[in-house]
């Protein structure tokens, strides 16, 4: 019997054009770059411009992934979108990216995934079974968000860490090959939604600033928190493989804090070298950090195939998981 397993043919990317550096952020709040550097290891984050959407860099990334993947677009059979930025509470932003590619909405799926941080890789696993299962041979997934949309620019325990961004792959299914994703590793837990979440919400009412709520914190808790799952979805996924840590290539982790990002690859014994790090220049970019990153390393040729990449994320919810690739 043929085995289908989704290969990953295609990664792009968006950034906006705005960058906010460190030293324009303590004109705004009270830090500095110092500060800002030596806990988290961000420089500059991007900020998307007004009238610039979540679904606007998502389709950026998806016409460059698309394009990567030299196929053409109404060749797809579904499109994911994980965010926690939607353009509206409905439709899907995976709707109107639909849309916004031209694809025909009458030939295909598309819908959101909200894991926040994690939501990629929770996206890329659900793609991942529906390629597995028969039921498509090409998917488009994305990470969007524009989370600068919802963070009080007075929180300097929120405000300094977060950027905006998109990230794509273009999964297609290889029938008995060695190559694609190999599993993929999700977990949620939200009894401790108070140490992450935003103060308001459509069923909750309003946040007390107006709108639908920003971002609310407690930094040192979740870096404990952060560290703990994702050394442990680490362990986890080596051994559902049975692969030594001297095995695996890369690493793309999520880009929160270059501390949790250092722990994570001593867990493997990976050296920095061979760690996508993108959190210097675009901040914590949520759903869109893992995508963008590993365009980044693609892009720069240092995956080879054959290559073994460990993706792994961690976000409020908390939800956390990974997925292992070979190129």
């Amino acid at each position: 019997m043929s085995r289908l397993r989704a290969r990953i043919i295609g990664t792009g990317s968006c950034l906006p054009e705005k960058r906010l550096t460190n030293h324009e952020l303590a004109k705004m709040v009270d830090t500095s770059d110092e500060w800002i550097f030596s806990r988290t290891g961000i420089r500059e984050r991007r900020i998307a411009a007004e009238g610039e959407y979540t679904s606007d860099l998502a389709v950026e990334a998806g016409r460059r992934a698309i394009a990567a993947a030299k196929i053409p677009a109404d060749s797809l059979d579904l499109i994911i979108v994980a965010t926690t930025t939607p353009d509206l509470i409905f439709p899907s932003t995976a709707s109107i990216v639909q849309h916004k590619l031209g694809v025909s909405a009458s030939r295909m799926p598309a819908f959101d995934v909200q894991a926040v941080c994690a939501g990629f890789i929770h996206a890329l696993a659900i793609a991942d079974q529906f390629i597995r299962a028969g039921t498509c041979w090409r998917v488009l997934v994305i990470g969007a968000e524009t989370t600068s949309r919802i963070l009080d620019w007075q929180d300097r325990g929120t405000c300094i860490l977060f950027g905006d961004g998109a990230g794509a792959v273009v999964l297609e299914a290889e029938i008995d090959g060695e190559r694609g994703i190999l599993s993929t590793h999700l977990h949620a837990d939200g009894s401790q939604l108070e140490l992450l979440l935003t103060d308001g919400g459509i069923s909750r009412g309003k946040s007390p600033q107006g709108g639908l709520g920003v971002i609310r914190m407690q930094g040192n808790e979740v870096f404990k928190q952060a560290v703990k799952a994702m050394e442990s979805c680490v362990d986890e996924t080596l051994l559902a493989n049975n692969v030594s840590k001297e095995q695996i290539d890369w690493l793309v982790p999520h880009q929160a804090n270059i501390r949790i990002i250092q722990s994570t690859a001593k867990r493997l014994g990976m050296p920095m070298e061979r760690v996508a790090v993108t959190v210097d220049r675009h901040g914590n970019t949520s759903a869109a950090s893992v995508p963008l990153a590993l365009d980044e390393v693609v892009r720069s040729g240092q995956i080879q195939p054959g290559h073994r990449v460990m993706m792994v994320a961690f976000g409020g919810g908390f939800t956390w998981g990974s997925a292992l690739v070979r190129w």
